[in-house]
């Protein structure tokens, strides 16, 4: 039997050889289209950079193509990585640690040294000038910053992860464990910071070095709005396919929370805990300017900031390097917030 001409299968004769695709609904229908007039030959690969679609997929896959698909984290990093801003502020805040750590290895003065120069502006021999005492105002502002730094991703770091736990254990299991872990939320959430403080004042006043302290306060007050925003994630993934799936094959509820969930929830963590970072250099730094926060001999950039703010005019660098540094610092942190926001929701377009 002779095959069917173009013409007799476009023109739907009963006896012509359906084409390829003829009858099959949506991506299949479109993938046969595009086999037949690719014609004979290597079947053509989709451009790697390309955007990879749902649609786009199920044609490459109905079509026999190759695909390459990138990952949520490759498309993440690319999206991230044309966010001037936000690369900036990396740049920053990176500079700033590094300076911060490295640079007291070799510089000439100690933070708590004294020198024989009094109140002098900033020179070649001092950079930021020196205070009233005599000390270094480069090595005390470098300090600060360290102190500063690392103070805010204990917080970090301590609040993000007691927020994720709390959060996704309620939103997962819901019912009671939902409503007593919200209502410890709620409860910690209404707690005073500065009532915190006041009552511990004497036994931080008595630590030499009570940074750490000062970080495990700020740390176990500070974890209550990702501990709801977690939950919220929790209870929107809960009902999604996967989980279901994972509960069909008898996975165990730690396996679903760690390898599904807390991934699936990563983006919002991960822009709170930068967001974090800030918040606590900004509290600590109050903190310090109300003389609750970090005690001498130990110094940080809102110690540096109240010690310098009563001889401002006379005394300008006392003030403003040290201001400088907290304003770019938090600067900085937010910026890369708010880049990884941008990267890690598809919804948002990345700004230049």
């Amino acid at each position: 039997m002779p095959d069917p001409s173009p013409e007799s299968t476009e023109r739907g004769d009963p006896g012509a050889a359906p084409r390829p695709g003829a009858g099959q609904p949506g991506a299949m229908a479109r993938a046969a289209e595009m086999m037949e007039k690719a014609g004979p030959g290597p079947l053509p690969l989709l451009r790697a950079g390309a955007p990879v679609t749902e649609a786009a997929e199920l044609e490459a896959v109905a079509a026999g193509l190759g695909i390459t698909a990138q990952s949520q984290f490759r498309m993440a990093l690319r999206r991230f990585l044309h966010h001037r801003i936000a690369l900036i502020g990396l740049g920053w805040f990176l500079f700033l640690l590094l300076v911060s750590t490295i640079t007291p290895l070799f510089w000439k003065y100690g933070y708590a040294e004294i020198t024989n120069q009094f109140a002098t502006g900033p020179s070649a021999q001092h950079p930021f000038g020196t205070d009233t005492i005599g000390h270094d105002m480069f090595a005390q502002v470098l300090r600060g910053t360290a102190t500063s730094i690392k103070t805010a991703i204990v917080v970090a770091a301590i609040a993000t992860g007691v927020g994720t736990l709390i959060g996704a254990a309620a939103g997962y299991y819901g019912k009671w464990a939902d409503a007593a872990l919200m209502r410890l939320t709620d409860l910690v959430l209404v707690v005073p910071l500065l009532a915190v403080l006041l009552v511990l004042a004497n036994t931080i006043k008595a630590q030499s070095s009570n940074w750490l302290l000062i970080a495990l306060i700020l740390a176990a007050l500070l974890w209550t709005y990702l501990a709801r925003l977690v939950r919220g994630t929790f209870l929107s993934l809960r009902e999604r396919e996967f989980v279901e799936a994972e509960h069909a094959i008898g996975a165990s509820d730690m396996r679903i929370i760690i390898r599904h969930m807390i991934p699936n929830a990563a983006g919002p963590i991960v822009v709170n805990a930068t967001l974090t970072v800030a918040n606590a250099v900004l509290i600590e730094a109050a903190l310090s300017f109300l003389g609750l926060g970090i005690q001498p001999p130990e110094v940080s950039l809102g110690s540096l900031i109240a010690a310098g703010e009563g001889d401002a005019t006379a005394l300008p660098w006392l003030f403003y390097f040290p201001a400088a540094f907290l304003v770019t610092l938090v600067l900085s942190v937010n910026f890369v917030g708010d880049g990884l926001r941008d990267a890690l929701d598809p919804s948002q377009r990345v700004r230049a």
